[in-house]
This record gives C-alpha cells, sequence and structure tokens, in this order.
C-alpha cells in the first residue's frame, strides 16, 4: 500500500496496523491470541464493559516499574560520582492518592505545585519532610499550610516570596527550607509553550539577580537556602539543554558557596517519552549516566564538590504508564483538496479527556483495541465529540480499513497531562481512572457523572438533579 499524501512526512504506512510499538505503548500491554488488546491481564473490551468509555487505563506494575527504575538509576550514576541524588516525581503529570501511594512506595519525593495537589499527597500518607512546593504565584494560605506542616521545601520564584514564606515560618516557630528558581535563559529543543527556562516568561529569577536574591533568604533567620532550582522544558530528547544549563547553574552555586553551604542543585527534569513510533527518546540509564557525568565534571572543573542534585521527573513515569480507551462513533470520508481522502473517526471522548493535541499539536498513536484485522490500513484521524473543529485525539495515524462504528479503539502515552488537565466541556463528566495489574482492575479515580455535575450548579433545585442520567 502507498502513502496517502495527506500523511505527515514522519508516518510511514505500517507493516501492520495492528503492532503495538514497544516504545509507546506500556510494558504489560499485548494482544491476545484472538488479537484483543489486553492491559496488565485484563483485555480492553472487559474494562470497557465494567467502566464504560472513555477510560484511562494505568498499567500498574508498569508505572511502579518506572519510578524504582529512576531512582535505582541516579542512585547508582550519582554514587558512581562520588555523589547523590534525590528524585521527585511531579505530581502536576498526574496525581491520586494511590499513584502518590505508589511513588512514596517507590521511594520518591512528590512535587506539588498547588494547595489541592498538597492535600492529596496528603491524603496519601506521604511525609511532608519528602514534598516539594513550586508555583509561580503560591497564595499565602497555601505557604502558610505548607509551612505549618513541615514540607520538606519551598521553591521560591520571585522576590516577594522570601518575605512571605519567611514570615510563615517565623509565625509557626519553624526554620524553612528553600530554592531558588533560576531562568537560566538555556532554550529546551521542544515546543514553544512546553520551554519554560527562557527570559521572557513567567517562571523564575534571571540569573544575574540571583546572588542578590539569595542573600536576601541568608538574611532571615528563618529561611534556610537549599540550593539553586532550573527547569528548562518539558518533553525534552537530548542533553545539551540540560548539560548548559547545569553549567550555568554550577557556576552560580561554586560562587554562592564563598558566603554558606549550598547542599543541593535541582536540574527539575521535563525527560522526553514516545507518543509515536519515530519518537526515539533517551533510556533512563542513559540519561542518569548522563546527568551524573554533567555534574561531576562541571564541578570538578570548579574545584567544588559534587552537590545533592534533585530531579523531577513525571511524564517520563506516568506518560507511558496509561492507555486511554475510546468507543468509536461516526465515521467519514472527507475528501481534502480534490486529491486524497482522510478518514475521520469519531470517537466518545476528546479535548475534554486530552487537550494536548489541541492546545500543543501533540502528536499520538491509536491502535484498535478491541480485535484485529487483516484489512489494509487507511490513514484515519481520530476526533473527539466536541463542538470545536480542532478537537482532535490522534491527527494522523493508519488503522485497519474496516474500523466500525461501536469498534474500541486505544490511545497509549496518555498518563500524562491527560486526566491533569481535563475540563467538563460541553459539559461532560471527566472520565474514570482504572488501574490494571496481574489481570484486576480497579477504580483509583471516580469518572463523574451528569448528576456530579448539576449537583455543583447553585440553580439546581434540591432534588431536581436526580433525573440525570449516571
Amino acid at each position: 500500500m502507498t502513502s496517502n499524501p495527506l500523511a505527515p512526512s514522519w508516518l510511514a504506512v505500517p507493516s501492520d496496523a495492528n503492532a503495538l510499538a514497544p516504545r509507546v505503548w506500556s510494558h504489560n500491554s499485548l494482544r491476545d491470541l484472538s488479537g484483543e488488546l489486553v492491559i496488565g491481564g485484563v483485555s480492553a473490551s472487559a474494562i470497557a464493559a465494567q467502566f464504560g468509555t472513555p477510560v484511562y487505563v494505568v498499567d500498574e506494575a508498569d508505572a511502579r516499574s518506572r519510578a524504582r527504575g529512576i531512582r535505582l538509576s541516579f542512585d547508582r550514576e550519582f554514587a558512581r560520582v562520588g555523589g547523590r541524588a534525590k528524585v521527585y516525581y511531579a505530581g502536576k503529570a498526574f496525581l491520586s492518592i494511590e499513584v502518590a501511594r505508589w511513588m512514596n512506595e517507590a521511594g520518591l519525593n512528590i512535587d506539588v505545585a498547588s494547595g489541592g495537589e498538597l492535600a492529596v499527597a496528603l491524603a496519601a500518607g506521604v511525609d511532608p519532610a519528602h514534598l516539594g512546593l513550586h508555583g509561580n504565584n503560591k497564595s499565602p494560605a497555601e505557604i502558610d499550610r505548607a509551612v505549618s506542616i513541615g514540607i520538606g521545601a519551598i521553591v521560591i520564584d520571585s522576590e516577594i516570596e522570601i518575605a512571605r514564606v519567611a514570615a510563615a515560618a517565623a509565625h509557626h516557630g519553624r526554620r524553612q527550607s528553600v530554592r531558588l528558581r533560576i531562568n537560566s535563559g538555556v532554550h529546551a529543543s521542544t515546543h514553544e509553550y512546553l520551554a519554560t527556562a527562557r527570559e521572557d516568561q513567567k517562571f523564575g529569577i534571571p540569573l544575574v539577580d540571583a546572588a542578590a536574591l539569595v542573600a536576601l533568604i541568608r538574611a532571615e533567620p528563618a529561611l534556610e537556602f537549599l540550593g539553586l532550582h532550573s527547569h528548562i522544558g518539558s518533553q525534552i530528547f537530548e542533553s545539551s539543554g540540560f548539560a548548559e544549563a547545569a553549567r550555568r547553574l554550577l557556576a552560580l552555586h561554586a560562587e554562592l558557596l564563598a558566603d554558606g553551604p549550598v547542599p543541593e542543585l535541582n536540574l527539575g527534569g521535563g525527560f522526553g517519552i514516545a507518543y509515536t513510533s519515530v519518537d526515539e527518546p533517551l533510556s533512563i540509564d542513559e540519561i542518569a549516566a548522563r546527568f551524573a557525568d554533567i555534574v561531576s565534571e562541571g564541578a570538578a572543573e570548579l574545584g567544588i564538590p559534587v552537590p545533592v542534585v534533585a530531579i523531577e521527573p513525571g511524564r517520563s513515569i506516568i506518560g507511558p504508564s496509561t492507555t486511554t480507551l475510546y468507543t468509536v462513533g461516526t465515521i467519514k470520508d472527507v475528501l481534502v483538496a480534490g486529491t486524497a481522502v482522510r478518514k475521520y473517526v469519531s470517537v466518545d471522548g476528546g479535548m475534554s479527556d486530552n487537550i494536548r493535541p489541541s492546545l500543543y499539536r501533540a502528536e499520538y498513536s491509536v491502535r484498535l483495541a478491541n480485535r484485529s484485522s487483516t484489512v489494509p490500513a487507511e490513514l484515519v484521524r481520530i476526533a473527539g465529540k466536541h463542538c470545536e473543529s480542532g478537537d482532535i485525539v490522534v491527527h494522523a495515524d493508519y488503522l485497519p480499513g474496516d474500523v466500525a462504528s461501536g469498534d474500541l479503539v486505544g490511545v497509549p502515552a496518555t498518563g500524562a497531562y491527560g486526566w491533569a488537565m481535563a475540563s467538563n466541556y460541553n459539559y461532560l463528566g471527566r472520565p474514570p481512572v482504572v488501574a490494571v495489574v496481574d489481570g484486576l482492575a480497579r477504580i483509583i479515580v471516580r469518572g463523574e457523572t451528569e448528576e456530579d455535575l448539576l449537583r455543583r450548579d447553585a440553580g439546581v433545585r434540591v432534588g431536581s438533579a436526580k433525573g440525570a442520567q449516571s
């Protein structure tokens, strides 16, 4: 079969449109003898029958394994260079009580970016000393709560926060450990909206102002300066940006050592994952080895000890672990520019459960989930059901040409920023999150019903929401 001229240049016609690319799908995803997608020992049709669709399906063993693997890799590589590493799971990617427990049991700290994320981590029983609080506009109430419970670290993002955190710490009789977020000016090779260390953006302190602000922090008796923090972006596939950011941060780190201790250096995260078969992210082992070499070599050049290095992966742990299942509704062939046909396959979810394709034009993959097929593949676009022309789930992939209404399709690598950025657009309830492991499936986040949505509307009279569909 020849490629459809509407297909992007990177997308090849698959030799087998049923095959699951190992880099893209979770470790425990496979097709059974009948051709059905099975995740964690549970078939797609069984999951859909029990929980409905759309549904986020988390391969629990995969998520736990990736969390342990990252910690072990960084422990090993930094021990090799005479240092130590701390891994913070970035809760913004996806956080629930169960996931927080998995990360805690894997030996990871957890990074939170709001009072709500903090509440989830605490509800999971995570020791506050193993938490860090981020954010460019932390409210006084969020700061006060974090300090009051003994949070392990607060990342200061602007000068005004120095006084706010110091006041809260003094009020509670605590000495609060803080990091200072630095805008290193390093441009990650990623999407414009995902590059978070450019000069003209909301995060962090310019490198040239850092020393003065560290002096202000050190002048506050209620604050303990833990070190610098940098985050150059997300979905990064190479290490040159990290190397340059580390070089700049280490130079500042060395300068600050002249006036007092600087125990740690936080280099952030943003490690990329495979969303399509052509994506080739670095392995975690390779990332850890490169980080260790970059930091140890930089420290040696500056004549300083290797600092404790903190990292904040989120996407690379939870992203590949999750597949979203949808049910196919309408299908239409659209003749484009009078030359080629694009098959639009509409599903029962869309931008309300995964806004990344609409927001960033992020690319995803898709496969039939309830069966396999020997029918030749056709180029498809998986569209959502919302009243937006940009409501696309998968911009371009190939499915067997006999895809039909009622089929299930699976979109892999949706664990990061799917549920976390979900909305109720068009009054759709957010889907449930189901964990599968060893042939068993269980709800870890309940889906929303129409009754749930109406219950929040102050205009609903008592009892009038009972007739809503559930």
